[in-house]
């Protein structure tokens, strides 16, 4: 059995001092959205009670869909570096990274590459963009597949991309996990379900990223973004493919957002023959005094929607 924590939107606080000229830009909004909302509501000690939690259920590995950072500060970076050293090793963690990580022109780049032992896997031959995606990383019988949907995009827009390039890369990444027998898993930020998130957050390519994993097949999609905790099917190659979000793991109990959470998915068996298990588990009570708990697994392979055609 394979034992998997997903975590995403950790937006790691409190923001570092801001240079004048570092706000000279579309940070300036994300600023004053952090000083009005987000520092009320995000906490790094909540984050921390679910890493408590992920290592007491002796996971495997973590997958972490994006958003570390706010503002994509060179600061920010070097802390979330800090924060992943801390939380696990490159061969016990993977990355991809959200469209806080690429907040202005130059910083994705700066991102990946700080954080590029986490966000890295075989040697496939196949077509990788210049920030390294998509990955392929295997461990036992399960393949990560790591999307970028990332881009700095204009004041107000929090938008994400699955372009051609990157989706027959990651076509011929899911043909060869399937000739080798695996579970495989695709990690993306932004959800590649229509419907989850308003028309200036959503991602372009929607319809591309859903054909491709009809035509190539998946066992499970991993998303963020929307900071809710959502169960959502797509077409795959003989049967649905579940695609769970999950709430931003640095969310406290302020705030209209439902408080951090993490998914907890056991995988076992064989193709044909696979049986996920899942698990919300998330934060209650008030910082310092946090408990971590959650309700009875579920078998997602055998709920109805896994054999809508």
């Amino acid at each position: 059995m394979f034992r998997l924590a997903h975590l995403s939107d950790l937006h790691l606080g409190p923001l570092p001092d801001v240079s004048y000229r570092e706000l000279a830009s579309k940070r300036i909004t994300g600023y004053v959205n952090w000083q009005r909302h987000r520092r009320k509501a995000i906490h790094n000690g909540v984050t921390d009670a679910l890493l408590h939690d992920i290592a007491r259920h002796e996971v495997d590995h973590v997958a972490v869909t994006g958003d570390l950072v706010n503002l994509a500060l060179d600061a920010e970076i070097d802390i979330a570096r800090e924060w992943l050293e801390m939380a696990g090793t490159p061969d016990r963690l993977s990355v991809v990274p959200g469209n806080h990580d690429a907040y202005v022109p130059g910083a994705l780049h700066k991102a990946c590459r700080a954080w590029r032992p986490w966000m890295t896997g075989e040697k496939t031959h196949v077509w990788q963009s210049e920030s390294g995606f998509p990955y392929l990383r295997t461990y036992g019988g399960v393949a990560l597949i790591g999307v970028s949907s990332a881009h700095a995009t204009a004041p107000f827009l929090a938008l994400g991309t699955f372009r051609e390039e990157q989706a027959a890369s990651v076509a011929k990444l899911l043909d060869m996990a399937a000739g080798r027998g695996l579970f495989r898993i695709v990690m993306i930020h932004h959800p590649p379900v229509r419907g989850l998130t308003t028309a200036h957050k959503r991602l372009y390519g929607i319809g591309l990223f859903q054909k491709t994993i009809a035509r190539h097949g998946a066992e499970l999609v991993l998303h963020g973004h929307t900071h809710d905790p959502t169960l959502s099917w797509i077409r795959g190659k003989g049967h649905r493919v579940p695609v769970l979000g999950v709430t931003a793991a640095g969310q406290g109990t302020a705030g209209e957002k439902q408080p951090a959470q993490y998914n907890l998915i056991e995988i076992d068996g064989e193709p044909g023959a696979w049986r996920v298990m899942h698990a919300r588990r998330g934060i209650k009570g008030q910082f310092p005094v946090l408990t971590v708990d959650g309700g009875q697994p579920t078998d997602l392979y055998s709920a109805p929607q896994f054999e809508a055609k």
